[in-house]
Protein backbone atom coordinates (compact mmCIF):
# COMPACT_ATOMS: atom_id res chain seq x y z
CA UNK A 1 0.00 0.00 0.00
CA UNK A 2 2.73 2.20 0.58
CA UNK A 3 4.55 1.66 -2.32
CA UNK A 4 1.53 2.48 -4.37
CA UNK A 5 0.64 5.76 -2.10
CA UNK A 6 3.85 6.75 -2.94
CA UNK A 7 3.92 5.84 -6.85
CA UNK A 8 0.73 7.72 -7.37
CA UNK A 9 1.47 11.02 -5.27
CA UNK A 10 4.46 10.95 -7.26
CA UNK A 11 2.51 10.69 -10.89
CA UNK A 12 0.36 13.19 -9.35
CA UNK A 13 3.05 15.64 -8.76
CA UNK A 14 4.59 15.16 -12.21
CA UNK A 15 1.20 16.00 -13.84
CA UNK A 16 0.33 19.32 -11.53
CA UNK A 17 3.53 20.58 -11.96
CA UNK A 18 3.40 19.74 -16.23
CA UNK A 19 -0.17 21.51 -15.79
CA UNK A 20 1.79 24.65 -14.53
CA UNK A 21 4.87 24.71 -16.94
CA UNK A 22 2.12 24.15 -19.58
CA UNK A 23 -0.51 27.19 -18.49
CA UNK A 24 2.46 29.53 -17.59
CA UNK A 25 3.99 29.26 -21.00
CA UNK A 26 0.76 29.87 -22.73
CA UNK A 27 0.18 33.03 -20.13
CA UNK A 28 3.61 34.24 -21.12
CA UNK A 29 3.38 33.65 -25.15
CA UNK A 30 0.05 36.01 -25.43
CA UNK A 31 0.72 38.25 -28.34
CA UNK A 32 2.08 41.42 -26.64
CA UNK A 33 2.77 40.04 -23.92
CA UNK A 34 0.93 39.69 -20.22
CA UNK A 35 1.11 43.68 -19.47
CA UNK A 36 -0.32 44.75 -23.27
CA UNK A 37 -3.56 42.46 -22.32
CA UNK A 38 -3.58 44.00 -18.88
CA UNK A 39 -2.43 47.76 -19.47
CA UNK A 40 -4.49 47.83 -22.97
CA UNK A 41 -3.66 48.80 -26.27
CA UNK A 42 -3.52 52.13 -25.47
CA UNK A 43 -0.40 51.71 -23.05
CA UNK A 44 2.70 53.83 -23.62
CA UNK A 45 5.85 51.74 -23.56
CA UNK A 46 7.21 52.98 -20.87
CA UNK A 47 4.09 51.94 -18.76
CA UNK A 48 4.77 48.60 -20.24
CA UNK A 49 8.51 48.41 -19.14
CA UNK A 50 7.20 49.69 -15.57
CA UNK A 51 4.66 47.25 -15.58
CA UNK A 52 7.23 44.41 -16.63
CA UNK A 53 9.56 45.50 -13.78
CA UNK A 54 7.04 45.48 -11.15
CA UNK A 55 5.80 42.17 -11.55
CA UNK A 56 9.10 40.64 -12.93
CA UNK A 57 8.26 40.22 -16.60
CA UNK A 58 11.29 41.43 -17.90
CA UNK A 59 13.14 38.29 -16.55
CA UNK A 60 13.58 35.56 -18.73
CA UNK A 61 10.43 32.69 -18.81
CA UNK A 62 12.73 30.15 -17.04
CA UNK A 63 13.76 32.71 -13.87
CA UNK A 64 9.65 33.87 -13.74
CA UNK A 65 8.68 30.23 -14.06
CA UNK A 66 10.65 29.65 -11.02
CA UNK A 67 9.30 32.49 -9.22
CA UNK A 68 6.00 31.60 -9.52
CA UNK A 69 6.87 28.30 -8.22
CA UNK A 70 8.66 29.60 -5.18
CA UNK A 71 5.45 31.85 -4.77
CA UNK A 72 3.31 28.43 -5.00
CA UNK A 73 5.14 26.50 -2.50
CA UNK A 74 4.71 29.50 0.07
CA UNK A 75 0.99 29.10 -0.30
CA UNK A 76 0.75 32.44 -2.62
CA UNK A 77 -0.86 32.08 -5.91
CA UNK A 78 -0.55 35.62 -6.64
CA UNK A 79 -2.71 38.77 -6.90
CA UNK A 80 -5.50 39.72 -8.76
CA UNK A 81 -4.85 42.76 -11.57
CA UNK A 82 -8.10 43.42 -11.95
CA UNK A 83 -9.60 43.03 -8.89
CA UNK A 84 -7.06 44.36 -6.75
CA UNK A 85 -6.95 41.12 -4.34
CA UNK A 86 -4.70 38.01 -4.01
CA UNK A 87 -5.83 34.72 -5.73
CA UNK A 88 -5.99 32.73 -2.68
CA UNK A 89 -8.71 35.20 -1.22
CA UNK A 90 -10.54 34.77 -4.19
CA UNK A 91 -10.51 31.23 -3.83
CA UNK A 92 -11.34 30.94 -0.20
CA UNK A 93 -14.26 33.09 -1.18
CA UNK A 94 -15.92 31.28 -4.24
CA UNK A 95 -14.42 27.86 -4.46
CA UNK A 96 -16.46 26.60 -1.62
CA UNK A 97 -19.81 27.41 -3.77
CA UNK A 98 -18.45 25.24 -6.56
CA UNK A 99 -17.63 22.60 -4.41
CA UNK A 100 -21.26 23.07 -2.84
CA UNK A 101 -22.63 23.21 -6.24
CA UNK A 102 -20.62 20.17 -8.00
CA UNK A 103 -21.41 18.18 -4.66
CA UNK A 104 -25.17 18.00 -5.00
CA UNK A 105 -25.47 17.63 -8.28
CA UNK A 106 -23.34 14.24 -8.49
CA UNK A 107 -24.84 13.28 -5.56
CA UNK A 108 -27.87 14.01 -7.12
CA UNK A 109 -27.07 12.18 -10.39
CA UNK A 110 -25.59 9.09 -8.61
CA UNK A 111 -29.26 8.75 -6.99
CA UNK A 112 -31.08 8.83 -10.24
CA UNK A 113 -28.61 7.78 -12.73
CA UNK A 114 -27.86 4.34 -10.46
CA UNK A 115 -31.56 2.84 -10.36
CA UNK A 116 -31.66 3.67 -13.77
CA UNK A 117 -29.30 1.74 -14.87
CA UNK A 118 -30.04 -1.22 -13.26
CA UNK A 119 -33.73 -0.64 -14.49
CA UNK A 120 -32.81 -0.46 -18.07
CA UNK A 121 -30.66 -3.69 -17.57
CA UNK A 122 -33.51 -5.60 -16.20
CA UNK A 123 -35.80 -4.26 -18.73
CA UNK A 124 -33.24 -4.34 -22.00
CA UNK A 125 -35.16 -4.16 -25.19
CA UNK A 126 -38.54 -3.00 -23.65
CA UNK A 127 -40.25 -0.26 -24.35
CA UNK A 128 -38.70 1.54 -20.83
CA UNK A 129 -35.23 0.28 -21.91
CA UNK A 130 -35.70 2.35 -25.44
CA UNK A 131 -36.98 5.16 -24.14
CA UNK A 132 -34.63 5.61 -21.30
CA UNK A 133 -31.70 5.28 -23.50
CA UNK A 134 -33.18 8.12 -26.22
CA UNK A 135 -33.72 10.84 -23.25
CA UNK A 136 -29.46 9.51 -22.09
CA UNK A 137 -28.65 10.13 -25.82
CA UNK A 138 -30.12 13.19 -26.23
CA UNK A 139 -29.72 14.75 -22.48
CA UNK A 140 -25.53 13.37 -23.30
CA UNK A 141 -25.77 15.36 -26.56
CA UNK A 142 -26.25 18.39 -25.38
CA UNK A 143 -24.22 20.82 -24.23
CA UNK A 144 -24.44 21.94 -20.23
CA UNK A 145 -25.39 25.31 -21.23
CA UNK A 146 -27.99 24.77 -23.35
CA UNK A 147 -29.65 22.87 -21.09
CA UNK A 148 -29.19 25.75 -18.69
CA UNK A 149 -30.65 27.96 -21.27
CA UNK A 150 -33.71 25.80 -21.17
CA UNK A 151 -33.98 25.31 -17.52
CA UNK A 152 -34.39 29.11 -17.57
CA UNK A 153 -36.80 29.31 -20.18
CA UNK A 154 -39.33 26.61 -18.90
CA UNK A 155 -38.87 26.84 -14.71
CA UNK A 156 -38.00 30.87 -15.18
CA UNK A 157 -39.67 32.44 -17.56
CA UNK A 158 -42.32 30.48 -18.98
CA UNK A 159 -43.72 29.06 -15.33
CA UNK A 160 -42.29 31.81 -12.98
CA UNK A 161 -41.14 28.57 -10.67
CA UNK A 162 -37.59 29.40 -10.00
CA UNK A 163 -35.08 31.95 -10.13
CA UNK A 164 -33.09 32.12 -13.06
CA UNK A 165 -29.97 33.21 -11.17
CA UNK A 166 -28.18 30.96 -8.69
CA UNK A 167 -27.87 31.99 -5.38
CA UNK A 168 -26.41 35.68 -4.66
CA UNK A 169 -25.32 35.60 -0.97
CA UNK A 170 -23.34 33.65 0.89
CA UNK A 171 -22.95 30.04 1.87
CA UNK A 172 -24.67 30.61 5.41
CA UNK A 173 -27.74 31.56 3.79
CA UNK A 174 -28.28 28.39 1.10
CA UNK A 175 -30.41 27.02 3.90
CA UNK A 176 -33.33 29.59 3.17
CA UNK A 177 -35.78 28.82 1.06
CA UNK A 178 -35.19 31.23 -0.89
CA UNK A 179 -31.58 31.09 -1.41
CA UNK A 180 -32.16 27.28 -1.71
CA UNK A 181 -34.36 27.57 -4.70
CA UNK A 182 -32.28 30.12 -6.76
CA UNK A 183 -29.64 26.14 -6.14
CA UNK A 184 -32.40 23.76 -8.33
CA UNK A 185 -31.36 25.13 -11.69
CA UNK A 186 -27.92 25.35 -11.47
CA UNK A 187 -28.03 21.95 -10.02
CA UNK A 188 -30.49 20.58 -12.69
CA UNK A 189 -28.35 21.57 -15.54
CA UNK A 190 -25.07 19.81 -14.16
CA UNK A 191 -27.35 16.81 -12.84
CA UNK A 192 -29.07 16.19 -16.11
CA UNK A 193 -25.65 15.46 -18.53
CA UNK A 194 -23.92 13.76 -15.58
CA UNK A 195 -27.15 10.98 -15.21
CA UNK A 196 -26.65 10.84 -18.81
CA UNK A 197 -23.60 9.83 -18.51
CA UNK A 198 -23.78 7.79 -15.49
CA UNK A 199 -26.94 5.38 -16.27
CA UNK A 200 -25.35 4.37 -19.52
CA UNK A 201 -22.78 3.19 -17.72
CA UNK A 202 -24.49 1.21 -14.99
CA UNK A 203 -26.84 -0.13 -17.78
CA UNK A 204 -23.72 -1.77 -19.70
CA UNK A 205 -21.81 -2.92 -16.28
CA UNK A 206 -25.08 -4.12 -15.06
CA UNK A 207 -25.19 -6.52 -18.68
CA UNK A 208 -22.19 -7.81 -18.18
CA UNK A 209 -22.81 -9.17 -14.70
CA UNK A 210 -25.85 -10.51 -15.40
CA UNK A 211 -24.21 -13.22 -17.88
CA UNK A 212 -21.39 -14.39 -15.01
CA UNK A 213 -21.47 -17.57 -13.79
CA UNK A 214 -21.47 -16.16 -10.36
CA UNK A 215 -25.17 -15.47 -10.99
CA UNK A 216 -26.31 -18.50 -12.74
CA UNK A 217 -24.97 -20.29 -9.55
CA UNK A 218 -26.85 -18.23 -6.80
CA UNK A 219 -29.85 -18.31 -8.75
CA UNK A 220 -29.39 -22.35 -8.87
CA UNK A 221 -29.16 -21.97 -5.30
CA UNK A 222 -32.17 -20.67 -5.06
CA UNK A 223 -31.63 -17.18 -4.57
CA UNK A 224 -34.17 -14.73 -5.73
CA UNK A 225 -33.74 -12.16 -8.50
CA UNK A 226 -33.87 -9.00 -5.84
CA UNK A 227 -31.54 -10.85 -4.22
CA UNK A 228 -29.39 -11.73 -7.25
CA UNK A 229 -29.82 -8.20 -8.35
CA UNK A 230 -29.03 -6.03 -5.23
CA UNK A 231 -26.61 -8.93 -3.10
CA UNK A 232 -24.33 -10.04 -5.83
CA UNK A 233 -24.14 -7.66 -9.03
CA UNK A 234 -25.40 -4.73 -8.03
CA UNK A 235 -21.88 -4.37 -6.03
CA UNK A 236 -19.79 -5.77 -8.84
CA UNK A 237 -21.70 -2.96 -11.32
CA UNK A 238 -20.40 0.05 -9.36
CA UNK A 239 -16.75 -0.32 -9.88
CA UNK A 240 -16.61 1.25 -13.19
CA UNK A 241 -19.21 4.08 -11.56
CA UNK A 242 -16.80 4.39 -9.04
CA UNK A 243 -13.65 4.87 -11.54
CA UNK A 244 -16.05 6.75 -13.71
CA UNK A 245 -16.63 9.64 -10.93
CA UNK A 246 -13.04 10.02 -10.48
CA UNK A 247 -12.12 10.56 -14.43
CA UNK A 248 -15.01 12.44 -14.87
CA UNK A 249 -14.38 15.34 -11.97
CA UNK A 250 -12.71 17.40 -14.84
CA UNK A 251 -15.93 17.04 -17.14
CA UNK A 252 -17.98 17.70 -14.45
CA UNK A 253 -15.80 21.47 -13.51
CA UNK A 254 -16.06 22.22 -17.17
CA UNK A 255 -20.05 22.60 -17.30
CA UNK A 256 -19.83 23.69 -13.66
CA UNK A 257 -17.59 26.55 -15.49
CA UNK A 258 -20.50 27.25 -18.28
CA UNK A 259 -23.30 26.31 -15.70
CA UNK A 260 -22.29 28.75 -13.42
CA UNK A 261 -21.94 32.11 -16.04
CA UNK A 262 -25.27 31.17 -17.21
CA UNK A 263 -26.83 31.39 -13.62
CA UNK A 264 -24.32 33.76 -12.78
CA UNK A 265 -23.59 31.79 -9.81
CA UNK A 266 -20.78 33.11 -7.90
CA UNK A 267 -18.72 29.89 -7.84
CA UNK A 268 -14.93 29.25 -8.95
CA UNK A 269 -16.10 28.77 -12.52
CA UNK A 270 -17.75 32.28 -12.84
CA UNK A 271 -14.39 33.93 -11.26
CA UNK A 272 -12.85 31.61 -14.26
CA UNK A 273 -15.16 32.88 -17.07
CA UNK A 274 -14.75 36.32 -16.19
CA UNK A 275 -11.22 36.51 -15.49
CA UNK A 276 -10.50 34.63 -18.86
CA UNK A 277 -12.75 37.67 -20.17
CA UNK A 278 -10.92 40.77 -18.58
CA UNK A 279 -7.52 38.95 -18.71
CA UNK A 280 -6.49 38.63 -15.52
CA UNK A 281 -3.93 35.82 -15.82
CA UNK A 282 -2.99 35.17 -12.29
CA UNK A 283 -6.42 34.02 -11.58
CA UNK A 284 -7.01 32.12 -14.46
CA UNK A 285 -3.82 30.28 -13.44
CA UNK A 286 -4.64 29.69 -10.03
CA UNK A 287 -7.84 28.24 -10.67
CA UNK A 288 -6.47 25.85 -13.38
CA UNK A 289 -3.79 24.92 -10.46
CA UNK A 290 -7.20 23.91 -7.90
CA UNK A 291 -8.53 21.71 -11.31
CA UNK A 292 -5.22 20.24 -11.76
CA UNK A 293 -4.98 19.47 -8.09
CA UNK A 294 -8.88 18.27 -7.85
CA UNK A 295 -8.09 16.00 -10.90
CA UNK A 296 -5.74 14.30 -9.78
CA UNK A 297 -7.11 13.80 -6.09
CA UNK A 298 -10.04 12.85 -7.73
CA UNK A 299 -8.32 9.51 -9.83
CA UNK A 300 -6.41 8.33 -6.70
CA UNK A 301 -9.68 8.52 -4.68
CA UNK A 302 -11.16 6.77 -7.04
CA UNK A 303 -8.26 3.71 -6.96
CA UNK A 304 -8.86 3.41 -3.44
CA UNK A 305 -12.63 3.15 -3.37
CA UNK A 306 -12.28 0.23 -6.41
CA UNK A 307 -10.73 -1.75 -3.95
CA UNK A 308 -13.44 -0.88 -1.47
CA UNK A 309 -16.23 -1.52 -3.86
CA UNK A 310 -14.48 -4.89 -5.34
CA UNK A 311 -13.11 -7.14 -2.29
CA UNK A 312 -11.43 -8.93 -5.12
CA UNK A 313 -9.34 -6.02 -6.13
CA UNK A 314 -5.73 -5.95 -3.96
CA UNK A 315 -3.20 -3.08 -4.06
CA UNK A 316 0.55 -4.11 -4.20
CA UNK A 317 3.19 -2.54 -3.70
Amino acid sequence: MTGFLVRRLGQSVIVVVGVTIITFLLTRLLPGGVARAILGSRASPVEIAQFNHDNGLDLAIWQQYLVYINQLVHGNLGFSYRLNESVAGLLSDHLPKTIILLGISTLVALAIAVPLGVMQAVRRNKIEDYSLTTLTFVLYSMPPFWIALILIKWFAINLNMLPPQGPQGPISTYLDPVEASALVLPVMALALVTIALFSRYMRSSMLDNLVQDYVRTARAKGVSTAGVLYKHVLRNALIPIVTLLGLSLPGIFGGALITEAVFNYPGMGLLFWDSAQTRDYPVLLGVTIVVALATVVGNLLADFFYAVVDPRVRITE
